[in-house]
């Protein structure tokens, strides 16, 4: 079964494996198929569902809104996002504004079929509104009892600084951050990670298996599996583009004795390298069958000795990303609408 760790400095504990639809639910995945993969995420311990309304416009929460009916509530951490267009994608069906936040908090509700979420995140940091605004949003959502804590997405280690101290100020908890986070991936280690650190502040990371490539199906010159995120038109094959190169993913196929050493499976292995960062709170894991969720899970709760730690370091070699200044880099620096 799934261990479980605290959000920051709250008192809330999460599931360390936890269960995101980006990607995949309203989309990817048929509805009955997305049910699988929720239920089978409940049968194994997973309490932590993550979604967002821009996923699939927001079909994703949908999906899971539909798919967690008739479970009880307080048993669960529902976990969702605002600030990517969605609807019509009109002037103010984006951002991070006191209109936007206010009026998407309820369209979530409604989708995920619940009174309040666990955890409202910033999907990003919104540059054309002040952050005050939209810190006194959230804080207004909060004593609205409509979202019991406020985590953040992809934002850099001087806008979380700003934003804790804000939402301190306002009387509630900033108290996660949701950055892409793997072997590949590094970039908050440096800057994001020692500045929650001192807030008291955790990650629930996202692509912890690196978009699929870290479970080693895709091999140097080799054909795309079917049915592959790397085969996905709809925006999975973009996003796994920046990993799609040979001699990275023959470092990949490396790791398969350091997996084998362990017991694990490639997947398992990098769920778990991620959680053996204490300042992760949770990994997100995705499915588009229900063995997946199974086989993911297995991951919690393993510890992996130093030495191999650093035989990961020494076979992925400088195929690793690590430079901080990749999170501001990749942030909207316009609203895309």
């Amino acid at each position: 079964m799934v261990n479980y760790r605290y959000l920051g400095n709250s008192g809330l504990k999460i599931s360390e494996i936890t269960y995101g639809n980006w990607l995949t639910h309203g989309s990817q995945v048929e509805n009955d198929a997305a049910t699988a993969c929720v239920h089978a995420a409940l049968d194994a311990g997973i309490t932590t569902f993550d979604t967002a309304d821009v996923y699939a416009n927001t079909k994703a929460e949908k999906v899971l809104g539909k798919a967690l009916k008739g479970q009880r509530r307080e048993s669960l951490e529902i976990l969702t996002k605002v600030y990517w267009p969605v609807g019509p994608q009109g002037p103010n069906d984006v951002g991070l504004s006191r209109k936007h936040i206010m009026e998407s908090i309820d369209g979530s509700l409604q989708r995920l079929r619940t009174d309040y979420v666990d955890l409202y995140q910033a999907h990003r940091y919104d540059t054309e509104t002040p952050l005050e605004e939209t810190m006194q949003a959230f804080a207004d959502v909060v004593r609205q009892g409509k979202a019991l804590y406020i985590g953040v997405s992809e934002w850099t280690a001087d806008q979380i600084r700003a934003g804790h101290a804000l939402a301190k100020d306002l009387g509630f908890q900033l108290v996660s951050n949701q950055p892409q986070y793997s072997m590949l991936w590094r970039v908050i280690e440096e800057e994001v990670v020692p500045a929650s650190e001192q807030l008291g502040v955790s990650q629930i990371v996202f692509s912890p298996i690196a978009q699929g490539v870290l479970t080693g199906k895709y091999t140097p010159g080799g054909q795309l599996p079917k049915g592959s995120r790397a085969t996905d038109t709809k925006g999975g094959a973009k996003m796994i583009q920046r990993f799609m190169d040979d001699t990275l993913l023959e470092r990949v196929q490396g790791l398969k004795p350091v997996a084998d050493e362990l017991g694990l499976s490639m997947a398992q292995l990098a769920v778990a390298w991620v959680l053996q960062n204490t300042n992760v709170a949770a990994a997100i894991i995705g499915a588009s069958r229900p063995e997946q969720v199974v086989d993911n899970v297995q991951a919690s709760g393993v510890e992996i000795p130093r030495a191999l730690m650093e035989r990961i370091d020494d076979v992925l070699g400088d195929s690793v990303e690590r430079d901080p200044g990749r999170t501001a880099a990749g942030a909207p620096q316009t609203r895309p609408v």
